[in-house]
């Protein structure tokens, strides 16, 4: 694993785990901000590794509030070492405790059963939508977030992620910079 993706996984994992740690006072959108600030590494860096922890934050976004005590306190506890399996670079524990991780967030509840496809598949789309808005194409974030195009361009067309894109050149100037290219005076 890279050191650079290393470095930003780490800072995902501190991160909730500072959020989620005082249950009380627990912030949710401080876990939709993160999530957030997750796929801005996932447009950059295009690694699994980091899609995983930005599905993963986003899937706990959904179902925090509903989880048991003791789910939430095993949850927390498989965070942590998640985390330090990644600091120590113990990539085959760093894989066990991620899928527990999964599993935790998917037997927490029952209702969170029966809807976590539902709420991974909501995260997938609404992240590979936040792609789009970072300029990646309907192809490649589809491809990176595990998705057919065709459920990407379904939810993106009803956002304004497809139709936000203001040009900032005017069209007359980029007319005469097209017709120099092929040596047309315009």
């Amino acid at each position: 694993m890279k050191d650079v993706i290393k470095k930003e996984m780490l800072y995902d994992f501190d991160h909730i785990i500072l959020i989620l740690e005082h249950r009380e006072l627990m912030d949710v959108e401080k876990l939709k901000e993160l999530s957030d600030h997750a796929i801005e590494d996932v447009a950059v860096l295009k690694d699994l590794d980091v899609i995983s922890i930005t599905v993963l934050i986003y899937s706990i976004y959904k179902v925090v509030k509903i989880l048991a005590d003791a789910d939430y306190l095993a949850l927390l506890g498989q965070l942590k070492k998640t985390r330090t399996s990644l600091q120590d670079g113990d990539y085959v524990n760093y894989n066990k405790n991620m899928k527990n991780l999964f599993d935790i967030v998917r037997k927490g509840n029952a209702q969170v059963k029966e809807h976590l496809q539902d709420v991974m598949q909501a995260a997938r789309i609404k992240k590979g939508t936040t792609l789009l808005e970072k300029g990646l194409s309907i192809g490649q974030a589809a491809g990176l977030m595990g998705l057919s195009n065709w459920d990407l361009q379904q939810y993106a067309g009803k956002t304004p992620a497809l139709g936000s894109h203001n040009e900032t050149v005017p069209a007359k100037l980029r007319v005469k910079k097209a017709l120099s290219l092929f040596g047309v005076e315009g």
